[in-house]
């Protein structure tokens, strides 16, 4: 999970080889307006970069991933996330309308065919795009695949919470009342909804400090600081919100979509790059996709886990840009 962006940061005259080329508040309709920037140089190769969470947005961080003496690369912050507005709007707020988004952003450019990257939920869009757009795809780099479905939710949740992390879990699970705890995926998720600030403050906090811990292959902490998280004056974190959004409405997609349509990607190139200790989304989602998909390539970081920024990650997902661009 990554932290919510910040305001929008005007073009840099002082010389910065990732400041961004452009940026901009884009009309998409339904009263959304997404922000877009570009960086790198203006007759680069085309390339997106798509944010995870759902609902955490890009960060400057991620410009340097693309290296700016070859990529002309997009970088938006998805509907209702990061410094896109309104902020937190769920309405008009599917997949769907995330793909049509993308579309509406290459057309505005003029580019034909661009690189997608992308990351967790990230990936769930650069897979979902790519077979609703082939034509359009000049290859595809993933991290930390996740195929937008409830039996990876659990399996995380439910399976690796408690597996790895006991104490954790119960901590989850008590901050719940007992009659809700047997089903506490969907329990959570209606009370990070609910308009109560008492119900949702601290379920959204809760979820993403678990998720926090589960993202990271080292983390600092392991256990939920129940005080922080029942502490109103903490602030709430925007993700969660979407999250459960798009989780209770199973990301808007089938059940097993993603790999069932893994035929409209033949003939594009692609990179996964995997934690081998990702516990959000481990090996066998990545497997599983490079059983249907034989024009990809597995990169395993072998230290790390589902974050971006675990040892050696960061490193594979460059190399694996530059190596699409070099075939």
């Amino acid at each position: 999970m990554a932290p919510d962006a910040g305001d929008i940061a005007a073009p840099d005259k002082r010389g910065d080889r990732f400041a961004p080329l452009s940026a901009r508040h884009m009309p998409v309709g339904d009263g959304h307006d997404i922000y877009v920037e570009t960086v790198g140089r203006a007759d680069g190769i085309p390339a997106i970069y798509l944010h995870g969470g759902p609902g955490s947005g890009c960060q400057p961080d991620h410009r340097r991933l693309f290296d700016p003496s070859r990529f002309h690369a997009v970088l938006f912050d998805q509907r209702g996330a990061g410094r896109s507005r309104p902020k937190g709007l769920r309405e008009a707020n599917t997949l769907p309308h995330l793909i049509a988004d993308m579309e509406a952003i290459r057309e505005s450019l003029g580019f034909d065919k661009w690189l997608v990257v992308g990351g967790s939920w990230g990936a769930t869009l650069a897979l979902a795009y790519a077979q609703a757009h082939p034509q359009r795809v000049s290859g595809i780099v993933l991290r930390a695949t996740f195929l937008g479905t409830r039996a990876e939710l659990e399996r995380a949740f439910l399976q690796n919470l408690p597996g790895f992390y006991p104490d954790l879990y119960e901590d989850f699970l008590n901050l719940l009342p007992s009659q809700e705890r047997s089903q506490p995926l969907d329990a959570y998720w209606r009370r990070i909804l609910d308009p109560d600030p008492k119900v949702h403050g601290p379920a959204s906090r809760a979820w993403h400090d678990t998720e926090r811990i589960l993202s990271e292959h080292k983390p600092s902490k392991t256990r939920l600081d129940l005080a922080a998280v029942n502490n109103d004056a903490r602030g709430l974190p925007s993700t969660p919100f979407m999250e459960a959004h798009y989780f209770m409405n199973d990301c808007f997609i089938a059940p097993g979509q993603l790999l069932e349509n893994a035929g409209k990607l033949s003939g594009i190139r692609g990179i996964v790059v995997q934690g081998r200790y990702d516990l959000l989304c481990p090996p066998s989602t990545a497997h599983a996709l490079l059983k249907v998909w034989p024009g990809a390539a597995l990169r395993m970081a072998e230290a790390a886990g589902h974050t971006l920024y675990d040892p050696g990650v960061r490193d594979v997902v460059i190399a694996a840009i530059d190596d699409i661009w070099r075939q």
